[in-house]
């Protein structure tokens, strides 16, 4: 067996370790809160419940719905309480592979995309449920007794919580685009009507068809992307070439 042959399947080996490391920290997490998978759900729903009528629930169209649907919630919690342990077990593999100049940038860029996605779950979860709940329940006729399905409400809360914890990700985004020199900060700069044009056309897509969380979501996207812009012409020396030299080197190599 060649060298080649052996470091292939000695990375494989490694890579297997990880993953397993990573898929048993979310297991003994997910194991730890099986007896209160109950309420792990009645968390999720509590913004929901507040904007119901009094004396109304919500409900369960399926049969084994009560059962799976706080299981896949509690495996959502418990994957992002692990997210630290799976994480490091990312980066492990990946550094030694990396110059000493990457592995500086390399673990703050993945700490601060983890801390950044949590906020902008946070967000979506104290903020902007309980706005657009309120503003959906203001609207709805008097004859209508509003009643959720617990399967449709979990698959908007997920679409919800990627969608603004993508979106919080947008300083990480642009930072690096400037740190790496594939585009100046001038460009960035220059780009930021089409960021806002673009930012409520990703809204409307992914939102629900409401004027609120549409607003609620484009509006902190454009703000990050602001942010971002600032904190790269703090941290990074502008490139007059716009980052071509940058670029060719990538293509040349």
């Amino acid at each position: 067996m060649s060298a080649v042959q052996e470091t292939f399947i000695s990375h494989l080996v490694e890579l297997r370790d990880r993953l397993l490391r990573a898929m048993l920290a979310v297991l003994v997490v997910f194991l730890c809160l099986m007896p209160w998978a109950g309420d792990v759900y009645d968390l999720l729903a509590l913004p929901m419940m507040r904007t119901l009528p009094e004396g109304t629930h919500m409900i369960a169209t399926g049969v084994v719905t009560p059962f799976f649907v706080p299981v896949k919630v509690t495996m959502m919690a418990a994957f992002v309480i692990a997210l630290p342990v799976v994480l490091y077990q990312a980066w492990a593999f990946v550094a030694p592979g990396l110059y000493a100049h990457e592995r500086r940038m390399g673990l703050p860029l993945v700490m601060g995309s983890t801390v950044l996605f949590v906020l902008g779950m946070a967000f979506c979860y104290f903020f902007v449920f309980g706005t657009v709940f309120s503003f959906i329940a203001e609207f709805a006729p008097k004859s209508i007794t509003p009643a959720p399905d617990i399967e449709q409400y979990l698959s908007f809360v997920m679409t919800m919580f990627i969608a603004f914890g993508l979106t919080f990700e947008v300083p990480v985004a642009v930072i690096l685009l400037a740190k790496t020199g594939v585009v100046s900060v001038d460009k960035l700069v220059a780009a930021r009507p089409y960021v806002i044009v673009g930012a409520f056309v990703i809204a409307a897509i992914i939102t629900p068809p409401d004027v609120v969380s549409q607003l609620l979501l484009a509006i902190p996207m454009c703000l990050l992307y602001e942010a971002g812009v600032i904190i790269a012409r703090i941290i990074v020396k502008d490139r007059p070439d716009g980052g071509e030299q940058a670029i060719e080197r990538i293509e040349g190599s």
